[in-house]
């Protein structure tokens, strides 16, 4: 029976990201996923590089995302060296539109928080607005313009990364569905799936929104599925050219001329499939902010499932059992999140302490929560 240094349930974009860069480490690593890896959120993702959204969240939320999206550059030429695949990596600048009559007053107080936030934003012009992105609609109120903010095609980025973390030495696993965890002496001593007992010395959680259903996981990680629709689109005329966003949606460009529309934020269990009202109102935004797409062709539709969890915020490092450690939880941003978690599960392995403050983000928030309600 093979043992290994680490066994990661997930094979995501977070699972994939992690597997990499500790085989990079020359640990023996397999990642085990419940069906076809990378096909779950990650699959699903717009792909959006926004280290600060239009709606700053906690200042350890804020911290985090800017320092994972100062890795990006580096953490992009790694995965692309080390697979051999672009993964269409774009700087293209996000404008964000108001359309309300207080469009004036919401775009200041927006830049006052990104600001706040020391987030590199100003307010334009429309006819400014325009000369960078002429498909806008010219009849929003105001336009802030983030001229840093980025996007990758989260597709392409998950297949190099787990490419990457093959050729580096990594296992990948599809269809080896994780049940529970193997405990012995007091630790984690590898997983179980349906068929198979898998040995390790250590055990990262990384398995998004289907992390609470593993026996063992749900008091750490009480992560639930948040569906989003989307929806890709090829304009008639020419592509947009930046990231276009409103409080209502957003449209994100391809290399290949599409834009993609979405997304819907819903409560619909496991449940992924895209309805007619969830496709009216990613329409409905995404011609809002670029009227010429109205008469845009459909060429995809499809939703995914977020993992989210009580707080909104990721849930990153060891639990209480030894050998577990748990990555999971990232909600909208584990494409953006993906190299720093990657970097902070290493410092916990191979360093056994990380270079950022993680405490916001421990399992041990739940298990508190737990004995102040008396649970």
């Amino acid at each position: 029976m093979d043992s290994y240094d680490i066994a990661i349930i997930g094979g995501g974009i977070i699972g994939g990201s992690i597997a990499f860069e500790l085989a990079q480490q020359k640990l023996r690593v397999v990642v085990l996923d419940r069906q076809q890896p990378g096909r779950e959120a990650s699959w699903a993702a717009a792909g959006m590089l926004a280290p600060v959204s239009e709606t700053p969240e906690s200042d350890s939320m804020i911290a985090l995302a800017k320092a994972s999206f100062a890795l990006y550059p580096e953490f992009i030429a790694a995965i692309e060296s080390a697979s051999g695949k672009s993964v269409e990596f774009r700087r293209c600048g996000t404008l964000h539109l108001f359309f309300t009559p207080e469009g004036e007053a919401e775009r200041d107080r927006m830049l006052a928080a990104l600001r706040g936030c020391a987030i590199r934003a100003e307010a334009l012009p429309l006819k400014d607005a325009q000369r960078i992105e002429p498909a806008l609609n010219a009849a929003a109120r105001a336009a802030v313009w983030l001229p840093d903010e980025a996007a990758v095609d989260p597709r392409l980025l998950t297949e190099a990364v787990l490419a990457a973390a093959a050729r580096s030495g990594a296992e990948i696993r599809a269809g080896a569905a994780v049940t529970s965890l193997v405990r012995e002496g007091g630790r984690v001593r590898g997983v179980f799936t349906e068929g198979e007992k898998i040995p390790a010395k250590s055990v990262i959680a990384a398995a998004g929104c289907f992390s609470s259903s593993i026996e063992g996981l749900a008091r750490y990680a009480p992560t639930r599925p948040v569906r989003g629709q989307m929806i890709a689109l090829r304009a008639r005329n020419s592509p947009l050219r930046c990231i276009l966003r409103s409080h209502r949606g957003y449209l994100v460009p391809r290399n290949d001329g599409r834009a993609l529309a979405g997304s819907t934020l819903e409560d619909a269990g496991f449940e992924k499939s895209v309805t007619p009202s969830g496709m009216q109102q990613i329409l409905a935004a995404a011609v809002e902010l670029a009227p010429s797409l109205a008469d845009a062709a459909i060429v995809e539709t499809w939703a995914g499932l977020r993992p989210d969890t009580p707080d909104h915020l990721p849930v990153l490092g060891p639990a209480d059992i030894e050998g577990l450690l748990i990555a999971t939880g990232h909600y909208r941003n584990g494409i953006l999140l993906a190299p720093v978690t990657a970097k902070l599960l290493r410092e916990w392995i191979v360093d056994g302490r990380t270079s950022l403050d993680v405490a916001p983000f421990s399992p041990f928030r739940f298990l508190a929560e737990k004995r102040r309600a008396g649970i």
